[in-house]
């Protein structure tokens, strides 16, 4: 009788859970060579915090509901950035990331909802001409798991704090055919 008991309420409570989807789901891919949508960064605020002639350092305050990939792209178009790297901190409502599949020379791109900017670094270089920022992300979601890659997509909620580290010698990227991504090349010059 207890077996038979025991089995109901198992059966009961397996029907209760949600529907796992069977089979493979589909994955989005995108280019390791897409540019960020600029635009999308209305509340966005820089300050140049320090200036010592050959380093330039300002500091990107991010809005609620701003996207920072594209408020990074903005900011090193509109500043003439050829050469910084950054960090930052802050909080995103949702963020998506690529993790670079080397099979099909893209990015897998994962999606995660609120969570904690546990670190934002990144680069900028030019590549094809303009500037290009370049940025890997660590997210912390409600359950203190950290997710990380190469940021897609980041909608700030409520801040971003970023500080921009700017140097005098350009940076040039050059397409790696193997990978199909743009690398630094310091043998590159304009």
């Amino acid at each position: 009788m207890k077996k038979s008991v025991f089995l109901l309420a198992l059966g009961a409570a397996l029907a209760s859970l949600p529907a796992v989807r069977t089979g493979a789901q589909k994955s989005t891919y995108v280019s390791p060579v897409t540019p960020a949508r600029t635009g999308r960064a209305p509340g966005m605020r820089v300050k140049l915090v320090s200036d010592s002639g050959a380093q330039r350092t300002y500091v990107i305050i991010f809005q609620t509901g701003d996207e920072a990939a594209s408020g990074l792209a903005e900011f090193a178009q509109q500043y003439r950035i050829t050469n910084a790297h950054y960090q930052g901190i802050g909080d995103a409502s949702s963020a998506k990331f690529g993790w670079y599949d080397y099979k099909r020379k893209m990015f897998r791109v994962i999606p995660v909802g609120a969570s904690e900017v546990t670190s934002l670094l990144g680069d900028v270089a030019v590549f094809n001409g303009k500037p290009l920022a370049h940025t890997h992300i660590n997210l912390s979601t409600v359950d203190g798991i950290v997710h990380g890659g190469h940021l897609l997509e980041l909608i700030v909620g409520p801040t971003l704090e970023v500080f921009v580290t700017v140097g005098a010698a350009p940076l040039y990227k050059r397409l790696n055919p193997e990978f199909e991504a743009g690398v630094i090349d310091l043998d590159l010059e304009k």
